[in-house]
């Protein structure tokens, strides 16, 4: 990126919630990304006014704007489809937070509808740009899998994604709201296919536990799990064994600095033309790969209730 740019994409971030606020503080910042970008304001259904001397702006605006060039889409999940189509129509590129849509056809048919309209349709995966994965691709390359699994535990009471009927209309089935863990797998050791999946509920006891079986290309198992309760501590859990040894669970191998921000840079790229058609081919092919597979896992959760 030159440090100078010729020009500036105009920019509308819509939802301010933990992501959308991020987006706006690395866009007010100095960053070399962010003289790309030029924050014109935010979209809330909320009658909010101005943040940080950010001004509110009507979704209808927004959309009319020739000002505004570029969506980033920091909403619930529910609404991520809506949203993207309203702004690839409008003629806007869109960087949207994962996952993209709850449904592989409906995110198979906005990447048609992105590359008609000439348009970047970029979906945020900040948990390939941790520092705990990083480790974990060096760790995994040019080493056979014999079996492996990857366990997440959150607490019910914090404000995430779980198994109630609202926040599951909000934020999609646990196989979408945990799309970030099964990005990890698909990410390490290839695509996968759906061996089993069950969902375990208490809602008496605000208990949610799901419970994937999947394969590698090579025949070898792994188990995906999702458990969210009262006094589970928000912890992800791994254990995968090679022939050449085993790893078990994660060292503490920093602190994620500034991945929002580097998902940033990953667009801007892309706005500037630097990905190839192969890069952009393989991601695509990677998302929507997860997408399925968690549609997937949905229907087989859903058939045996």
């Amino acid at each position: 990126m030159n440090a100078e740019p010729e020009r500036k994409f105009g920019v509308v971030v819509v939802g301010v919630g933990r992501a959308g606020s991020v987006r706006i503080r690395d866009l007010r910042n100095p960053h070399p990304s962010s003289a790309f970008l030029n924050l014109i304001g935010f979209v809330s259904r909320r009658e909010l006014g101005n943040i940080d001397e950010v001004r509110q702006i009507s979704l209808e605006d927004a959309l009319s704007s020739e000002e505004v060039e570029v969506a980033f889409i920091c909403s619930e999940s529910s609404s991520h489809e809506d949203y993207i189509r309203q702004f690839l129509n409008a003629g806007k590129h869109v960087l949207v937070e994962y996952p993209m849509t709850l449904s592989w056809a409906a995110a198979r048919d906005l990447w048609k509808l992105a590359e008609q309209k000439g348009k970047v349709l970029h979906e945020e995966h900040v948990e390939l740009l941790m520092e705990e994965f990083a480790f974990l691709k060096k760790e995994v390359v040019g080493k056979d899998l014999l079996k492996g699994s990857l366990l997440f535990t959150v607490p019910r009471y914090l404000s995430f994604p779980t198994a109630s009927p609202l926040e599951e209309e909000r934020f999609g089935f646990p196989a979408f709201s945990g799309i970030s863990r099964l990005t990890w797998l698909v990410s390490l050791f290839g695509e996968l296919s759906l061996v089993s999946a069950t969902l375990e509920e208490r809602k008496e006891d605000q208990y949610m536990k799901m419970t994937v079986c999947l394969e590698t290309e090579n025949k070898r198992p792994l188990t995906w799990i999702e458990e969210k309760g009262p006094g589970l501590k928000r912890n992800r859990h791994l254990s995968f064994h090679f022939k050449s040894g085993s790893l078990e669970n994660m060292p503490n191998v920093g602190v994620n600095k500034n991945i929002f921000l580097k998902d940033q840079n990953i667009f801007v790229q892309k706005l500037l033309g630097q990905f190839s058609e192969e890069e952009l081919a393989a991601e695509q092919k990677r998302i929507l790969h997860c997408l399925w597979l968690a549609e997937e896992i949905q229907k087989h959760c859903s058939s045996k209730k």
